[in-house]
């Protein structure tokens, strides 16, 4: 690896979580590698790494000594073909960079699964999965006006695609091709689409008589899902191994899971801080870190019966009574999540995927 590259990828144990983040999303290599300042391997950080962490009660601003793997696996230095045993390591740990250290533990190379083959791993499932995933289609978009006038959302152009087309690419990518959508506005518009642009997935429908809200439209499905299953929005696009989501999903022994992404939310103001009527500080525009629903969720079948028929339900109380009988578990991302579902986000996520530069 040349060495600028290699530099990009080593951060210090007091770097915090939240730059470690932005640290790996600019690198795009999924993994960083904590040394000290003689460049000594201490440990590594991936993204799983932070989500336990956050899980656990971490605050963004902790550093990343409490979050790092320090039982890392590792090449010396002269070790004897050390191309073939980096390709074994991978291969039986199912990870896609070995450093490479020398006899004082310095981090002196790094071996790429991309080193290795020569070319990224194929986009494309090892195995489907019989899990299915709904849809929800049958809004109105309301707040894309005037747009869904004439299209209804999940039809929304991101490039020169539908954005329910990426939505069941990014899941079938994880082995996921069973699609149910829930219809209502401009239904026909949608089964149209789906029917004409001979799609590779296993697609069906229900109709919704009445809109009966974020999560009401799921009612219609208890007797056609009986098994784990995800839901999505048809304006949410998420990057995420669904796979390692539904695994999150079981191990935790949940009702529910959530699919959380990470965001700052600026305050174009001066807070104060005051006790008794006496000011304490003042915070000019604070960030606050937080992490908010994307719309992406697992779910249990028997969760369904929670929902009345035919009756309007949103899914923040379909959440709120899943709670109450049992466990909700999160799932948290720090990036690669976009909403389509308003104009100033539409607008960003096109900006973001290099369709547009700006108005």
């Amino acid at each position: 690896m040349e060495r600028e590259k290699l530099n990009s990828l080593l951060v210090s144990p007091d770097k915090t979580i939240k730059q470690a983040m932005q640290i790996l999303t600019l690198t795009s290599e999924k993994i960083l590698f904590v040394v000290d300042s003689k460049e000594k391997l201490l440990g590594t950080l991936t993204d799983g790494d932070i989500r336990s962490g956050l899980i656990n009660g971490l605050d963004f601003s902790e550093t990343i000594d409490k979050v790092m793997n320090i039982e890392f696996i590792s090449l010396g230095i002269d070790e004897p073909g050390m191309r073939e045993k980096a390709r074994t390591r991978m291969v039986e740990n199912k990870i896609e960079q070995v450093p490479v250290i020398d006899e004082k533990g310095k981090i002196i190379d790094i071996f790429l699964w991309t080193d290795i083959l020569g070319e990224k791993r194929v986009s494309k499932p090892a195995k489907l999965l019989g899990n299915q995933v709904v849809i929800m289609a049958g809004g109105k978009g309301t707040r894309l006006d005037p747009f869904t006038k004439i299209l209804p959302k999940p039809l929304i152009p991101v490039g020169n695609r539908a954005i329910i087309e990426l939505i069941m690419e990014k899941f079938y990518f994880s082995g996921f091709h069973r699609f149910i959508y829930t219809l209502n506005y401009k239904k026909e518009y949608i089964k149209l689409f789906l029917k004409e642009n001979s799609l590779p997935y296993d697609i069906s429908w229900i109709d919704e008589d009445e809109f009966l809200g974020t999560a009401g439209g799921l009612s219609l499905l208890r007797d056609k899902i009986a098994d784990t299953f995800f839901v999505t929005n048809c304006d949410s696009l998420i990057s995420v191994d669904f796979n390692d989501v539904l695994n999150w999903h079981k191990n935790h022994k949940a009702m529910m899971t959530v699919v959380g992404c990470h965001n700052e939310v600026r305050i174009p103001f001066g807070v104060l801080q005051f006790s008794n009527g006496k000011l304490e500080r003042i915070m000019e525009k604070p960030v606050h870190d937080v992490i908010i629903n994307t719309g992406v969720y697992v779910i249990e079948p028997h969760v369904l019966s929670m929902i009345p028929e035919g009756q309007h339900m949103d899914m923040n109380q379909l959440i709120d009574k899943a709670a109450q009988e049992g466990v909700v578990a999160v799932y948290p991302i720090y990036d690669g999540w976009l909403d389509i579902g308003q104009w100033e986000e539409y607008r960003k996520s096109l900006e973001k995927m290099g369709d547009i530069k700006e108005y």
